[in-house]
């Protein structure tokens, strides 16, 4: 097994303006550089922060029924995603070489091999060489982000491995799902990515069981959001105008292999988070437990995991018929 190099982990918890791509981009590149000099080598942002979690808004909808005001803000969302490729990924790439640090963020997809018409709530992974090392779709949007995003599907329950120990994540509620975890814990997962949407405390407890499952690093970033970051000309603005100022209070934290907080979770402000962690915990805290290897019981419990890319259509070359030769 190769040798790891303690990673400087920064986990940003702050919030761009809800559906301004150029406000997100214009954060992601100004919190990574004080990131970077402050020794950060691995800099993680929070689920969609590119462009926005629409924490609070219906988009229009009620069970049989869209209304128009809801179709406008989701083509205003559609074109504040991005294309993977694309030419923010170049831009996110050009800043991770110039910072020479990992860049793990959260955005806004556009489907681009298809009609183009649908959202993905992804993780992107963006290495010191420049490029996009991977990418993850959540598998199952929870509740009524189903209308917003598509599925993702097994071709990106991604893990890349680093000079900073094996990396990869679920997002938000997909750390439920116990059988998506393993298909991580499988691949040798060290660090375990968690952006959020969630701030409540029960997501906290959620935190410290996969570190202790897995016997991993722990990483969970969400947004510091309040009504400000709304732009006030949203065709459904009138959904959050009652609301509380503070939409999401954050509660992004780094939990140790063991389950022990290494930075506690930080509520009711923007900020970055800062810990060095030595991987030659991970190998220690599996001594007496290693959920897929000396604990587990594969003679009893096997899982199986799909990871092809599916497709809606395939191209066959046509057979060349008697008339075409």
């Amino acid at each position: 097994m190769k040798e790891r190099i303690a990673a400087r982990v920064a986990v940003v918890q702050a919030a761009p303006v809800l559906f301004d791509k150029k406000s997100a981009m214009d954060q992601i590149i100004s919190k990574s550089k004080e990131a970077a000099a402050q020794g950060a080598n691995l800099i993680v942002f929070p689920e969609v922060f590119l462009s926005g979690y629409p924490r609070g808004l219906y988009f229009g909808t009620r069970v049989g029924s869209r209304e128009a005001s809801g179709r406008q803000d989701w083509q205003r969302y559609w074109s504040s995603a991005i294309e993977v490729p694309g030419e923010e990924t170049d831009l996110l790439g050009e800043l991770a070489e110039e910072l020479g640090v990992y860049l793990i963020i959260g955005v806004v997809e556009r489907d681009r091999e298809y009609s183009g018409g649908t959202l993905y709530n992804s993780i992107l992974y963006i290495g010191p060489d420049g490029n996009v090392q991977g990418k993850h779709r959540k598998l199952v949007p929870t509740g009524s982000e189903r209308l917003l995003w598509g599925q993702g599907d097994g071709s990106t329950l991604t893990v890349i491995d680093t000079p900073y120990g094996r990396i990869g994540g679920l997002i938000c509620w997909e750390n439920y799902m116990p059988l998506a975890r393993t298909a991580l814990y499988a691949q040798g997962i060290d660090i375990f990515i968690t952006p959020t949407a969630d701030a409540r405390d029960t997501w906290q407890a959620t935190l410290r069981h996969i570190a202790c499952e897995g016997r991993c690093f722990v990483v969970s970033s969400n947004q510091y959001a309040t009504k400000a970051s709304y732009p006030a000309d949203l065709a459904c603005y009138d959904d959050i105008r009652d609301a509380p100022d503070v939409l999401s209070r954050g509660g992004s934290t780094i939990v140790g292999p063991l389950g022990e907080y290494i930075v506690e979770p930080l509520y009711n402000e923007e900020g970055l988070l800062y810990a060095t962690l030595d991987l030659s915990l991970v190998t220690q805290s599996r001594y007496d437990f290693d959920v897929v290897g000396h604990y587990s019981r594969p003679d009893v419990f096997q899982l199986t995991v799909n990871t092809k890319k599916q497709r809606i259509v395939r191209q066959e070359e046509k057979s060349p018929s008697c008339s075409d030769s």
